[in-house]
């Protein structure tokens, strides 16, 4: 059993987070949101990882490069990190009151049987993420138990002041900025999933450098999250719960380039999103990645949990994605 990530890695907030590094509105544009970018991609974390080990000298540095893995964001209530929230898959659209589930039609080649909804009704995904223990549950059981949730963060601008090099003064011209922050709910935590633990304590994280208390926690095998990983394989039908990107450094694509990836019959999916990444201090290429949510239906089998999969699936940019998660999938049951 290949069991990439053994441990959950806890972050704190301290106060607040900025969106993304360097994220401001300029004196002309002070109604816009700039740099909404959050929570932190696993790169962030990644990043943090080698910083330490620089100075801790906890890992072998190769070893640390060639079997760290992360992934996420996730997040969790700080009494309960094990059960991760993650995004639903989009078969099950969870609205304000109401909900709607996706079904395959029997005896047809992978059809989707739309949800019957009322004359006139359309349902929009209000609630986006899902506890881990509700991840196989139907949708009118996920709306009754009131386990759907929005994100515990909410954007906030706040005016800063740009000092003086030489003095703790604001500069004369254009001396205040808007900057885009995060706040979240002190009984809330992000979580990444890791192959290595980061010891307790407080660290900078991100661009801006915050502070956040991080907390390492093994993952156990009787956890739904293992199962999920490791013992229920993936079949016909999976869904993502981290953006995926396929293709090379010029093209994207919605799966798997690579002749042996079984056939996609279907597919349930979003608009694609921006990927971006910062690794050793350089800029990943801009690229599009597929939604977290996206649910694919396979013509084969694959019989392979995530972790298996092997590495010429996933783009080489100068290390594999993999070591950051990308498209990390979860077999999914499909009524």
């Amino acid at each position: 059993m290949c069991e990439l990530f053994k441990y959950l890695i806890q972050v704190n907030p301290l106060g607040l987070l900025y969106g993304s590094s360097g994220a401001f509105l300029s004196p002309e544009n002070l109604v816009g949101r700039s740099g909404a970018k959050f929570p932190p991609d696993p790169a962030t974390l990644s990043g943090l990882f080698f910083s330490v080990n620089k100075i801790k000298k906890m890992f072998d540095p190769k070893e640390l490069s060639k079997e760290l893995f992360i992934a996420g964001p996730f997040w969790a209530d700080v009494r309960n990190i094990d059960n991760i929230y993650v995004p639903i898959p989009w078969t099950k659209v969870i609205g304000e009151s109401n909900y709607n589930e996706w079904k395959l039609r029997n005896g047809e080649n992978y059809q989707w049987e739309k949800p019957e909804n009322k004359p006139g009704e359309k349902i929009e995904p209000y609630y986006t993420w899902l506890p881990i223990t509700e991840w196989n549950k139907e949708a009118r059981v996920i709306s009754s138990n009131k386990s759907a949730k929005v994100p515990p963060w909410k954007f906030t601008p706040i005016l800063h002041p740009q000092m003086k090099s030489d003095e703790r003064s604001v500069v004369e011209k254009d001396g205040l900025f808007l900057e885009n922050a995060v706040e979240m709910s002190p009984e809330n935590c992000l979580v990444y999933l890791s192959s290595y633990p980061l010891e307790e304590g407080w660290y900078k994280f991100g661009g801006e450098n915050h502070l956040v208390e991080i907390k390492s926690k093994r993952i156990k095998p009787d956890d739904k999250l293992y199962k999920l990983l490791y013992k229920e394989k993936i079949e016909n039908t999976f869904a993502l719960i981290t953006p995926g990107v396929w293709g090379s450094t010029h093209l994207s694509y919605r799966y798997p380039q690579h002749p042996s990836f079984p056939k996609v019959a279907k597919m349930l999916t979003d608009k694609p999103i921006p990927y971006r990444y910062s690794a050793g201090g350089r800029l990943g290429r801009g690229r599009y990645a597929v939604p977290p949510g996206t649910v694919y239906v396979l013509e084969e089998p694959l019989n392979q949990s995530w972790s298996e999969w092997p590495e010429d699936w996933f783009p080489q940019e100068g290390f594999s994605l993999k070591k950051l998660g990308c498209g990390l999938s979860l077999p999914l049951t499909i009524k």
